[in-house]
């Protein structure tokens, strides 16, 4: 049974009137060691017109009526008291001058109860207070701790004990209490009229480690064997001191990740795990396990455990790396440039640990850097052979990706070499082989009788490209004479270029040979050759657009079924009739 530490104690009057009427005034409880003693003060008061020539008096235990019989403590006319008490109780007071203090020695538990005075003046002149004493009997220090300790503020320890017995008084002594503080003895103390406690005190300012530690009180009474001991474990508020934690987690991108924050404080925490500001899950604990299951790259960041109460808080962070292959890359930048410029052109992508980068064209390496997620390729001054397809690609341990991509360089016409013309029998052949961007138009030129002929003449023409070079063929035939001067002239939008073509093989040596009437049986036809041209083009008015006008030289034969060699088979022209059919 714990002694409260502020003992409602006051003295009842039932009559409060001056004058005499009867009343008692007596604690309305006190309490008392087993096996110690115990003074109950008492004192009473009648009507002062009765003058008894003796006053008695009875105490009874838990009853205020005697026709119940309750058993008697103390009786001052007989000495006859109930079993329990002989040998035990005795009165301290003096009757007569209206004290009625009673003492109880060697008290035990079955002694706790009520206890109630009679005053006895003779004849009717009884009468049995109703109001009486509660007796506690204790046998452990009352040790009392402010409601609240913070780990950090001064706080007072005290261990109250009864001293209420007059022949042993206490002595107290702390238990436990090393490394908290010295004890300070306040003595005895009077709590309210008529009972007394011991007193000590123990300051100190507790740590977190205090809390749950066990502090003790001893009450001893010199020379008995007579020892209680008290105990009080110390609630130690504190704010929250997180204490274990993830170190940096790297993980495979798919895989299950656990992060743990576990936190010592008093009342325990309330811990959430936050990423960027959002809440991902939270719970008033010790410890707080967040759960990802499938990390994506989405989940790379860092997580942040926040534990508090009401006493403060904590924080700490953990880094989370999703290990990936890389993305497929993205290309930026100039994809059309003109001759002679610069391009920059920017491969980027995004992958955990940065990628190797590496740009390749034809499967020879451009650009390459290791560990970064951009790769910027710089072409000074471009040129035609720049002109292509590259590929960047993005490689770790984990993966790898390409992206292709095209760089169109655009430049002015380039007659090759390719270019010429070539005789078989009575069949001339021209082959304009032209390199360019964007795709040139192309026409061959007669300039001795100015008669030009362009692509768009399909029957005469026919042009085929591969990547930059476009082949243009023109077909002559029945050339018995001379072949003339044939010029082939490319053009687009960034300039043109001519080059009278030249003839190859043995047949330029022929017309040496011919003399001067095979050169007028040429000439001849020749003219016949343009005139048919003409007609042609005329009767195509009909339908298409001429490219020729009626004031141009006379047609030129043309036929489609002669191949030069070296030349694919799959350069064909339309055959157009000869002269000799009209």
């Amino acid at each position: 049974m714990i002694f409260l530490t502020a003992l409602p104690l006051f003295w009842i009057m039932i009559s409060a009137s001056r004058g005499g009427h009867w009343g008692a005034w007596m604690p309305s409880s006190i309490s008392a060691f087993e096996g110690t003693c115990v003074s109950i003060p008492c004192r009473f008061d009648f009507p002062d017109e009765l003058r008894p020539a003796v006053v008695h008096g009875v105490w009874y235990f838990n009853s205020p009526y005697p026709k119940n019989y309750p058993p008697v403590v103390f009786k001052s006319r007989t000495q006859v008291v109930h079993e329990s008490f002989q040998g035990r109780s005795r009165l301290l007071g003096d009757l007569g001058l209206r004290n009625c203090t009673l003492l109880l020695s060697n008290v035990s538990p079955e002694l706790g109860g009520k206890y109630y005075f009679r005053g006895d003046l003779g004849g009717y002149n009884q009468y049995t207070f109703s109001e009486h004493s509660v007796l506690d009997i204790v046998n452990t220090p009352n040790i009392v701790v402010p409601p609240e300790v913070v780990a950090g503020t001064e706080v007072e320890v005290s261990c109250m004990v009864p001293d209420n017995c007059p022949e042993l008084r206490p002595e107290l002594s702390w238990l436990g209490h090393e490394g908290l503080g010295e004890p300070a003895v306040l003595g005895r103390l009077r709590e309210d009229e008529g009972t007394w406690v011991q007193v000590s005190l123990l300051h100190f300012v507790p740590t977190s480690e205090a809390n749950g530690h066990r502090l003790g009180c001893q009450a001893s009474f010199p020379n008995t064997t007579l020892q209680f001991e008290g105990y009080a474990s110390l609630d130690v508020k504190y704010p929250p001191v997180i204490v274990e934690m993830n170190s940096s987690v790297e993980a495979i991108e798919g895989s299950h990740v656990s992060l743990l924050c576990g936190a010592d404080s008093n009342p325990p925490p309330l811990l959430t795990w936050m990423r960027d500001g959002t809440v991902l899950r939270e719970a008033v604990a010790d410890s707080l396990l967040l759960e990802l299951e499938e990390v994506t790259p989405a989940e790379d960041g860092v997580y942040a455990c926040l534990a508090e109460n009401a006493y403060g808080q904590d924080n700490r962070t953990v880094g989370l790396s999703v290990m990936y292959a890389p993305w497929k890359p993205t290309v930026n930048g100039t994809m059309v440039a003109v001759e002679g410029e610069t391009v920059s052109i920017l491969c980027s992508t995004q992958s955990n640990p940065d990628p190797i980068l590496t740009i390749f064209k034809e499967k020879q390496i451009l650009s390459t850097v290791i560990y970064e997620s951009e790769l910027q390729l710089e072409l000074p001054a471009v040129s035609p052979e720049d002109d292509g397809e590259y590929w960047c690609v993005a490689e770790n341990q984990y993966g790898q990706r390409a992206t292709a991509f095209n760089l169109s360089v655009e430049f002015a016409p380039v007659l090759l070499l390719e270019s010429h013309c070539a005789a078989a029998r009575d069949t001339v052949q021209c082959l304009c082989v032209v390199k360019s961007n964007p795709e040139p138009s192309v026409a061959f030129e007669l300039p001795s009788r100015n008669v030009t002929v362009n692509e768009s003449e399909r029957e005469f023409v026919y042009s085929e490209r591969s990547g930059l070079v476009l082949t243009s063929i023109l077909t002559l035939r029945g050339q018995a004479q001379a072949p003339p001067r044939v010029i082939c002239t490319a053009r687009n939008l960034y300039g043109a270029k001519s080059l009278e073509l030249p003839f190859q093989g043995a047949h330029r040596l022929m017309w040496a040979k011919i003399g001067p009437v095979g050169a007028v049986v040429a000439f001849a036809i020749l003219i016949a050759i343009v005139c048919y041209i003409t007609q042609t083009r005329r009767k195509k008015n009909v339908t298409e657009s001429p490219s020729f006008s009626a004031g141009d030289n006379p047609p030129v034969l043309f036929s489609s079924d002669f191949r030069i060699s070296g030349a694919p088979e799959k350069y064909e022209s339309k055959e157009v009739s000869t002269l000799e059919s009209h």
